[in-house]
């Protein structure tokens, strides 16, 4: 038998095979870095006097940032984590270094971890991102869930900021590796979290039902058009603005 035919099979053998990483698995499209994403750090609108906004999330978060900021200009300097927050144990790994990557005091924090985490992957799917509700594995079971984000909750509240919890926005019929009414399951776990913890509650995942056929980007897509992350920006503004108040 040739000696590397040899050596690879028993390597199968002995060794596990390693489970599949779920980061692994996104496309480039999930992790979507365009200008809003990658000046993260670098506001060219900040000042020293004026409340510092952090805000954590996913590619939801990342295509309303630009709307946030413009909608708080004046008034706050608006960053964002220079990542895509992806699921709450990613989240939770790196919350550390998200919160010392800039050396100033947060006052608002505004953070959200949901469709990743509810997010059915399977390595032998085609769809965009591995997606497979059918026969996946889901990225993080409720209880999974629910302990990360105990943890994030419990790490953030050491920053002093006032914190926001940004409901998870609506999982949409088709989704390929979602599944509908996951979105509300998580939502409950999370907002359970955060009253215990008085954290405010932003309820994005309502205020997009209102207007979600005009602002979904499209059938089956959890994303939104220019105008829906407009929408979204808005609502975000006011309750910062509001949180600022206090």
């Amino acid at each position: 038998m040739n000696i590397y035919l040899l050596i690879f099979t028993l390597l199968s053998v002995y060794l596990p095979i390693p489970a599949f990483a779920e980061d692994d698995l996104a496309s480039s499209e999930e992790l979507y870095t365009g200008k809003e994403y990658t000046s993260a750090f670098q506001n060219p609108h900040d000042h020293p006097s004026r409340p510092n906004v952090l805000l954590i999330g996913d590619s939801i978060s990342t295509a309303y940032t630009v709307d946030v900021r413009k909608q708080l200009r004046g008034k706050a300097d608006v960053f964002r984590i220079p990542d895509n927050g992806r699921n709450s144990a990613y989240g939770l790994k790196k919350l550390d270094q998200w919160l010392s990557s800039k050396s100033i005091k947060w006052d608002v924090i505004h953070f959200n971890w949901g469709l990743w985490d509810l997010c059915y992957r399977n390595p032998k799917s085609k769809n965009q991102g591995h997606r497979d509700k059918i026969n996946g594995t889901i990225t993080a079971t409720p209880e999974q869930y629910r302990e990360n984000i105990k943890k994030i909750v419990a790490r953030l509240k050491k920053t002093g900021a006032t914190l926001i919890w940004c409901t998870t926005t609506p999982v949409p019929e088709y989704e390929a590796g979602r599944k509908l009414g996951d979105d509300i399951k998580y939502n409950k776990i999370a907002k359970e979290i955060m009253r215990k913890n008085g954290v405010l509650i932003n309820d994005l995942h309502l205020h997009a039902l209102l207007k979600y056929a005009d602002i979904q980007l499209k059938k089956g897509d959890v994303h939104y058009n220019k105008k829906g992350s407009t929408y979204l920006a808005k609502k975000v503004a006011q309750e910062i603005t509001v949180a600022l108040s206090r």
